[in-house]
């Protein structure tokens, strides 16, 4: 394989390594020596010798999620401590006794059917459906009949197994005809087939066998070598472990399978996850995240079970559970950036949160599940071993910073209470080094706010059909965000070029700070895209924007809300939402045009009932360069925003005054010029930003102060 995980731990260090390799019996000459290092504090996660690995998999069946030696005092506890969970699920495969799953082929598409369209879509995705419509039930009763032993669900579980066992293999459950109906139909077969393999005959076992090598080996051939070499595959991504289970439920039945489960360990290994880094994010948004890392947690407790392989060793999996946490706070009604996440709630996360808890053991992930009012794993197969676990002991997020920044996915999430929706102010920024590819499209230096757990500055659109001309051509563009574009022009889209990157962030309990550069993103349309954006939380949030172009160019700065905005002028402009509100105030430059449209140029298909309003300011002339200076005082519905903001403008950046609610004053000072000291207090200080807040009697309630590398020059502001 083009993949390595040594089977030892190397010594802390630096090691050097070549390769050659070997065509019939040729070998060919070395390749150049490579470096890399090993640091002291490196997590120890060696992958055993092909040998040893798979000498840890069970002799006989059932292989997947549970061992044969394990069945013993799993049916015991059935009838004991879990027996509640346990008789559901007989309640469960009663219904499905009196209700048969349907066993008859789904449908192919239809001659001339257009890949996207809404029939293409309805055979897609409903023969996904389909699939798990019958085989998830078989697979049940399958588990049903193996800890309680009344065999009539095993049979049952025997009928549509071997009903589906005749389907065409490579037609409309085919994995390479429609992987989302493919991959459920190999990964429920193989379950079925190990969890009711007792009661098959040679004969049935055989044809099995035939099925699975088929399906299985069009599966490696489309992953192996290229996923390890090119593995942000969205659905690949996915299909990996699917594989893996195939190779574990057949090992020594079908030659190639010992294969297959060495693929799929090379690729946890080497390869998986990448949509992150070790800080736990996720690329392709929420929605996604749920979606795969869910299901990658089937081939955790399988890999744990069946290999002896623990996968919260790896550091990615001992943060994953921050990222909902800090992203989405209990009782936020909507994801963040990405494909799908409009209408993804907190609460939806929680079941799988509780699971990442139980698997890594984590105190806040549990709090995390608790505070949705989570219980259990549910009443399957896979819930009731998980609910053999030991219990996770809660400890509250009120603990925990507030606001956390997720390097690898470049985005920082912001909040003034992480323990309640209800009660916070949220600002989600990305700037990426994975660009706008796959899902995670949305632009670089892109933001989103949120009032009370309610999106009020959004990234708008809704995807009707991937690909569509709405999410081509609206979606995927700049314009669909809270950012910048350049003559209406877009970052670019969905590639993996278009990258940004955060600079700096920092957090205390009162202010937050993230700086992002993103002008790479516009491959050569900008020289310079700067935006920093300070969170006085909770009554301010200061963005301050440099932009630059080869040539004089138009900036265009947009804003979008669920809700239509209130224009008074550029600097008395009013969002709300069912929660509060935001005040926006465009202080600097002067004369910007601002206009407002609920239209989309290019609309969703009309099933898609979406209305969203869209602001943009512009500047009155165009320039080769611009500074955008913008205030939001977002409010509660409760609360009332009076006043307004005031900017002065030095040689060496801005002075922002800023009213609160309680009366108070917030002094702002921006540092446009790293050379020089700002004088703050009558104190020159190399400060890139420094906030003073006055109370209502206008001593100094707090304050902070962001160093710069340096400075040299005086500076009065």
């Amino acid at each position: 394989m083009t993949v390595h995980c040594p089977p030892h731990v190397f010594k802390e260090g630096a090691w050097f390594w070549r390769f050659r390799f070997r065509k019939g019996d040729d070998w060919s000459g070395w390749s150049k020596d490579r470096k890399f290092s090993v640091a002291g504090d490196a997590n120890k996660m060696p992958l055993p010798v092909k040998a040893d690995l798979l000498a840890h998999l069970p002799k006989s069946h059932p292989r997947l999620f549970v061992r044969p030696e394990q069945i013993p005092e799993l049916r015991k506890r059935a009838q004991d401590d879990l027996k509640p969970l346990f008789d559901k699920m007989v309640r469960k495969a009663d219904r499905a006794l009196a209700k048969p799953a349907p066993t008859e082929e789904p449908p192919k598409y239809s001659k001339g059917m257009k890949r996207g369209s809404d029939p293409w879509r309805k055979i897609w995705w409903g023969n996904r459906n389909y699939v798990h419509k019958t085989l998830a039930v078989a697979a049940e009763l399958a588990f049903v009949w193996q800890l309680g032993g009344d065999e009539k669900y095993g049979q049952e579980a025997r009928r549509i197994l071997m009903e589906c066992a005749k389907w065409d293999t490579k037609g409309s459950t085919g994995y390479r005809y429609n992987d989302e109906a493919g991959m459920p139909y190999n990964y429920y077969f193989s379950r079925t087939y190990t969890f009711v393999n007792q009661l098959l005959t040679d004969e049935e076992r055989k044809t099995c066998r035939k099925v699975m090598k088929i399906r299985g080996e069009e599966m490696y051939k489309h992953l192996n070598p290229r996923h390890l070499w090119r593995p942000y595959s969205s659905h690949s991504n996915r299909a990996w472990h699917f594989l893996g289970e195939i190779g574990v439920a057949f090992y020594d039945e079908i030659p190639a399978a010992a294969e297959w489960v060495w693929f799929a360990a090379n690729v946890f290994a080497n390869v998986y996850p990448v949509w992150n880094d070790d800080d736990g994010g996720w690329h392709e948004g929420a929605g996604y995240w749920s979606s795969y890392v869910g299901r990658f947690t089937w081939w955790a407790d399988i890999m744990q079970s069946a290999l002896k392989l623990n996968a919260f060793d790896k550091p990615y999996f001992s943060q994953v559970g921050y990222y909902p946490l800090y992203m989405m706070p209990p009782g936020t009604l909507s994801g963040g950036f990405g494909d799908c996440n409009t209408g993804f709630k907190s609460k939806k996360c929680a079941g799988l949160v509780s699971v990442l808890a139980a698997q890594a053991n984590n105190p806040y992930w549990q709090w995390y599940a608790d505070k949705h009012g989570q219980k259990g794993f549910g009443d399957n197969y896979i819930g009731f071993m998980r609910s053999s676990l030991p219990k996770v002991s809660a400890k509250s997020a009120a603990d925990l910073p507030s606001s956390r920044i997720f390097r690898g996915i470049g985005q920082a999430y912001m909040n003034t209470d992480l323990t309640d929706a209800l009660k916070n102010i949220q600002l989600h920024f990305k700037s990426s080094l994975f660009g706008t590819q796959s899902h995670g499209y949305n632009a670089q230096n892109s933001f989103l706010l949120y009032i009370g757990g309610e999106r009020l500055f959004l990234r708008s659109g809704k995807r009707d059909s991937y690909g569509s001309d709405h999410h081509k051509n609206w979606m995927w563009h700049t314009k669909s965000d809270n950012c910048i574009t350049v003559n209406g022009e877009s970052q670019g889209r969905r590639r993996a070029d278009a990258i940004g990157q955060i600079t700096r962030f920092e957090t205390t309990p009162e202010f937050d700070y993230v700086k992002g550069e993103a002008a790479e993103a516009y491959a050569g349309k900008m020289k310079r895209f700067t935006r920093r954006m300070l969170f006085v939380k909770p009554d301010a949030i200061v963005i301050w924007d440099s932009v630059e172009a080869p040539e004089e160019a138009s900036f265009e700065w947009h804003l979008h809300t669920s809700r239509e905005m209130t224009i008074k002028g550029q600097k008395d402009i009013r969002a709300v939402n069912s929660k509060g509100g935001c005040k926006v105030e465009f202080l600097y430059p002067e004369k910007l045009q601002v206009s407002q449209t609920d239209k989309y140029d290019t609309p969703p298909r009309p099933r898609i009932k979406l209305v969203e309003h869209h602001l943009t300011a512009v500047p009155a002339k165009k320039t080769s360069a611009a500074d955008f200076v913008t205030v939001l005082r977002p409010y509660f519905k409760e609360q009332l925003i009076e006043g307004a903001s005031e900017l002065k403008k030095s040689n060496s950046g801005y002075k922002i005054s800023i009213p609160t609610a309680d009366g108070g004053t917030i002094a702002v000072f921006l540092n446009s010029d790293p050379t020089k000291n700002i004088k703050i207090k009558g104190e020159s200080i190399a400060a890139e930003a420094a906030v003073i807040k006055l109370d209502a009697d206008q001593k100094i309630a707090s304050e902070w102060v962001l160093k710069s590398e340096g400075g040299t020059v005086d500076s009065e502001q």
